[in-house]
């Protein structure tokens, strides 16, 4: 955690003087003294701002869940993100742990999700110092080794309404993961999946493997074991080869297996019907690799074991990505997303992108063409929904 609070602290303004807090008389007197107080503690050198910042959480919080959001005036949305940026830099202050540097992610979050943009959208450059710092030595590998555009945190919101994620996310087309969706599914509830419990329910059964690492190695082909085979050849054994089962069919396959999950209640909003949802399996050591590419339908990509680290690109920098010519891989990149080719490839380096590590219960939205590249931190089973 050395440097963190310097890094943070320098993405601020240089002195008291210059850090903003120009509030109306919307804004109670009383509470416009404590943000003034917060800023006279960041800037004196003293931390203990917590119980202050907090206060104007609560406070703002109210004023933000009172009516519909549309009439929630923008003053109170900016006072809301202070209170994060104030709630940041206590928990960055001395002993950033990494429980409290996940806290700051999570409050930055939620900051730039329900507040106002603050100094020039100071909350974003304050998350992406949390990561670059952080949050991929906490996962003991920077996945952007050797490339440098701008990288953003997917945002995270907790259980939205359907109309709120339809005006917020699908009608335009933003990613964003959602917690709390599927927590009551069986898979997590009456009987947790594990190897033991796959092996127990399905074990025996034939179902195709993906060998090798990624679709678009030389040598990436397929296969026919058990289940059981499948475990014990490429997890059990943890042979240097990759082996990843990638089952469009498995749930109709194995009806045990598809009583443990349900369609997300979201997918209500799409065209179709429940019969036009295609539900997938992705089941695999850590290491297995999706490469860069796009789906023609939205997609729900839930975490059920293991965590996932993803990477997203806009539709709009397609030509920065390098799809393959070949009309068989053409929603593919030809770019090593994580040892990019720069001579051969320059532009990938301009591309922005979005990135997360997906955890256990986490659903990760990805609209449609939004490119984007998974690799498997760990033993991990996903379910993805395409719907339209």
């Amino acid at each position: 955690m050395a440097g963190l609070w310097s890094a943070i602290f320098a993405a601020l303004p240089v002195t008291e003087a210059d850090f903003p807090l120009d509030f109306s008389e919307k804004i109670e007197p009383s509470l416009v003294e404590v943000l003034k107080q917060c800023r006279q503690q960041l800037y004196s050198g003293r931390c203990q701002w917590m119980q202050d910042a907090q206060i104007i959480l609560d406070f703002s919080w109210e004023k933000l869940n009172t009516g519909t959001w549309r009439d929630v005036d923008k003053e109170w949305r900016c006072v809301y993100s202070y209170g994060c940026l104030f709630k940041v830099a206590s928990l960055c202050r001395e002993d950033a742990s990494a429980v409290k540097v996940q806290e700051a992610i999570r409050t930055c979050d939620m900051g730039l999700l329900m507040g106002a943009s603050i100094m020039d959208n100071v909350l974003q450059r304050i998350i992406r110092i949390l990561q670059n710092k952080v949050w991929k030595s906490h996962y003991k590998e920077d996945p952007n080794e050797g490339v440098s555009p701008k990288a953003l945190a997917v945002p995270r919101i907790r259980c939205p309404s359907l109309e709120r994620f339809k005006n917020d996310y699908l009608d335009t087309q933003k990613p964003v993961i959602l917690e709390g969706i599927i927590d009551h599914w069986p898979a997590f509830k009456n009987h947790p999946w594990s190897l033991e419990y796959l092996q127990t329910v399905a074990g025996c059964r034939t179902v195709p493997v993906e060998v090798g690492s990624r679709y678009t190695d030389e040598n990436w082909s397929q296969t026919l074991l058990t289940i059981n085979e499948f475990i014990d050849q490429y997890i059990v054994k943890n042979t240097t080869d990759l082996g990843y089962l990638a089952q469009h069919q498995l749930f109709d396959q194995i009806p045990e297996l598809r009583d443990d999950i349900l369609i997300p209640d979201y997918c209500c909003l799409g065209d179709g019907d429940e019969d036009d949802i295609t539900i997938n399996a992705w089941f695999g050591p850590g290491g297995t690799v999706s490469p860069l590419h796009h789906d023609p339908q939205l997609n729900f990509l839930a975490q059920v074991v293991g965590r996932k680290y993803i990477r997203l690109y806009s539709p709009e920098d397609t030509d920065k990505l390098y799809p393959h010519q070949s009309q068989l891989l053409n929603n593919t990149s030809q770019v090593e997303v994580e040892s990019p080719d720069i001579e051969k490839f320059p532009e990938f380096v301009n591309a922005p992108y979005l990135e997360c590590v997906l955890q256990p219960g986490d659903v990760l939205f990805i609209p449609v063409k939004h490119w984007h590249y998974v690799r498997s931190l760990e033993l991990s089973f996903s379910v993805s929904f395409w719907w339209s």
